[in-house]
C-alpha cells in the first residue's frame, strides 16, 4: 500500500507544514484505500485556512496517519465505499456546509449554524429547527408499525430518540437520532482561556471524565514542551483504571436488572459505589474531576493513601470476582445473553466500533496496547476480543476488563509514589501544529486533536468519543431482533448522549 500520509506519534505535536498537503482527489483515494486495507478512522474533520477550509484526516493501521487537503464546496462521498466515513462526513456537513454528493443517509448531527455562515446543505431553519424534525426512515408493507421512544426517557439519562421500524416483535431497522443537547463544547474550547481548558474537557462527558481530561492534559502538554514525571503517569493511570471499574461494574450490575437477575444487580451497585469512593479518596471527587491537569497531577498519593487504596482494592477483588461468577454460571443469564443483539466481525470493522463493544465481535484492538501513553508501555494489556457479538460477549468482555484493571491498579500501588504537585502550569502552545491524543477510555478509543495557528492559538479543538463509532453498533444490534430485547442491549453498550452531543 503506497500512501503519501504522514506518520504522526499519539500525544507528540508535529508542525502542520510537515503534514502532507494532498490533493483532494490523492487525499480521498489515498484515505479510502488505506481503509480498504483494514485502517481505521480515529478523526475527519474540517477547519479554517488562509481564508478557506480544510479536510484533515487521522488514520490508524499499526501507526498514526495524517493528511490534509483543501475541501472543495462539494465532493464524491467516502462514505459510498468507506462507512467509517459516515458520521464524520454528516458533521463536516453540518459544521461548514460542505456536501459529500451521494452520502446514503446525509442529516443533522447536532443541529446547529453551519460555522462558515453559508446556505445550510440541509435546507434547515435553524431558528426553528428541533432534532428529529426531519423524514425518519420507513418501511413499507401492510404489517408494518413504528414505536417511538424518547427523547424524553423515564430516569435521569440524557434525551435522545429512538424509531423502530417493526414486523410484529421482529425490529427491521433502528434509527437513532441525537442531538437534542448540543452545546456548542468545541467552539467553546476554541475561544477559551488555556487555563478554563480543564474545567470544560472534563465536563464534556461526566461518566468519563479522567478520559477526557488525561486526552486534553496531554495534547496541552505535547504543544507546551511539559515532561510528566513517573509518579503523575501512574496516578493518572490508577484514575483512568478505575473510572473504567467503576462504569464495567455499574454496567454488569444494569444488564443483571435487565434479566431480573437481582442479586448481581445489588451487588454491582453497591460495588460500583465502593470504586468510586476510591477516586474521591484519590482526589476528592467520585468522578476523578480535578485530578488530572496539564503537566501531572493536582493531588499525590502518599503512603496513607496508597495504603488504603491497597486495602480497599484487596477488600473488593473478592467479592467482584464472586459476583462475576455467580452471573455467568447462571443458566437463566446465559439464555437471555447469548445470541442477543450478535453483531459480525465485518459489520463491527465497516462500522469502525471501538473499545468493548468493537472487542466483543473479535477486534481485539485496545489503545492501551497499540498507542500506549502514560504507565501503559510497561503494563501488559491482553486483547480481550471475543468472537460472538452479542450482549453475552460485550458483558464479558467488561468483566474481564474489571478484573485486569483491579490487578493493574494492585501492581502500580506496591511501591510508593511520588510526584511533583500542578495546578495550572503557564504554558504557550506551539504556532502552526497539530497534536492529536488517543487514550482506552472504558467505552473505548476517545480522541481530542488541537490545531493552533501562526501565533499558537486554538484553531480548531476536535473530541472524537467513542459513542461517536459505536452508537451504529447499536442500531445494528436491533436488526431481526425483538423489540423487548432493546433494553438489554442498549444496557449491553451503554452510550454515552453528551459525549456524541457536543
Amino acid at each position: 500500500m503506497t500512501t503519501n500520509f504522514t506518520s504522526i506519534v499519539n500525544g507528540q505535536a508535529i508542525r502542520i507544514p510537515d503534514i502532507a498537503r494532498l490533493s483532494f482527489t490523492d487525499f480521498s483515494d489515498q484515505a479510502k484505500d488505506i481503509v480498504a486495507q483494514g485502517g481505521k478512522v480515529v478523526q475527519f474533520f474540517a477547519y479554517p485556512s488562509e481564508g478557506g477550509v480544510r479536510f484533515m484526516a487521522v488514520l490508524r493501521t499499526d501507526q498514526l496517519l495524517a493528511a490534509c487537503c483543501d475541501a472543495p464546496e462539494s465532493y464524491p462521498s467516502l462514505t459510498t465505499s468507506c462507512p467509517q466515513f459516515h458520521m464524520f462526513e454528516r458533521e463536516i456537513a453540518e459544521q461548514y456546509g460542505i456536501r459529500p454528493e451521494g452520502h446514503p443517509w446525509l442529516k443533522m448531527v447536532r443541529y446547529h449554524p453551519n460555522l462558515r455562515g453559508v446556505k445550510d446543505v440541509f435546507g434547515n431553519d435553524y431558528t426553528e429547527d428541533i432534532p428529529g424534525r426531519y423524514p425518519y426512515y420507513q418501511v413499507a408493507g401492510e404489517e408494518i408499525h413504528e414505536v417511538a421512544v424518547g427523547p424524553v426517557h423515564a430516569g435521569v439519562i440524557e434525551p435522545g430518540h429512538f424509531r423502530f421500524n417493526c414486523i410484529g416483535e421482529r425490529v427491521l431497522n433502528l434509527e437513532i437520532q441525537l442531538g437534542y443537547q448540543h452545546r456548542g463544547v468545541e467552539q467553546l474550547l476554541v475561544g477559551a482561556d488555556l487555563k478554563r481548558l480543564p474545567f470544560i474537557t472534563e465536563n464534556t462527558a461526566g461518566d468519563t471524565s479522567v478520559g477526557h481530561s488525561l486526552c486534553h492534559a496531554q495534547a496541552m502538554e505535547a504543544l507546551g514542551g511539559i515532561q510528566v514525571d513517573d509518579g503523575a503517569t501512574i496516578i493518572r493511570t490508577i484514575g483512568l483504571e478505575l473510572e473504567r471499574i467503576a462504569n464495567h461494574v455499574g454496567d454488569l450490575g444494569a444488564l443483571s436488572g435487565d434479566v431480573a437477575f437481582l442479586p448481581p444487580a445489588n451487588y454491582c451497585g453497591r460495588m460500583r459505589g465502593d470504586f468510586l469512593n476510591m477516586s474521591l479518596l484519590l482526589c476528592g471527587n467520585r468522578f476523578g474531576k480535578g485530578l488530572v491537569r496539564p503537566g501531572g497531577v493536582r493531588f499525590p498519593m502518599d503512603d496513607g493513601n496508597r495504603r488504603n487504596l491497597a486495602a480497599r482494592i484487596s477488600e473488593l477483588g473478592p467479592q467482584v470476582a464472586h459476583t462475576i461468577e455467580l452471573l455467568f454460571s447462571t443458566s437463566s443469564v446465559r439464555s437471555r445473553f447469548e445470541g442477543c443483539g450478535a453483531v459480525n466481525l465485518d459489520d463491527a470493522g465497516a462500522l469502525g466500533l471501538v473499545g468493548p463493544a468493537g472487542r466483543a465481535c473479535g477486534l481485539p484492538y485496545d489503545v492501551r496496547r497499540c498507542f500506549p501513553t502514560e504507565h501503559y508501555g510497561r503494563i501488559d494489556i491482553p486483547e480481550n476480543a471475543e468472537p460472538t457479538g452479542d450482549v453475552w460477549a460485550r458483558a464479558k468482555v467488561r468483566a474481564d476488563e474489571v478484573m485486569q484493571s483491579i490487578e493493574i491498579i494492585e501492581h502500580l500501588i506496591k511501591e510508593p509514589v511520588e510526584t511533583q504537585i500542578v495546578d495550572q502550569p503557564d504554558l504557550t502552545p506551539a504556532a502552526d501544529s497539530l497534536v492529536v491524543t488517543l487514550n482506552e477510555a472504558w467505552r473505548g478509543e476517545l480522541s481530542h486533536c488541537i490545531l493552533t495557528d501562526a501565533n499558537g492559538k486554538i484553531l480548531r479543538y476536535k473530541i472524537k468519543d467513542p459513542s461517536f463509532h459505536n452508537w451504529n453498533g447499536l442500531s445494528m444490534s436491533l436488526r431481526d431482533t425483538g423489540i423487548s430485547d432493546f433494553p438489554l442491549n442498549n444496557k449491553s453498550y451503554n452510550l454515552s448522549y453528551c459525549g456524541f452531543d457536543l
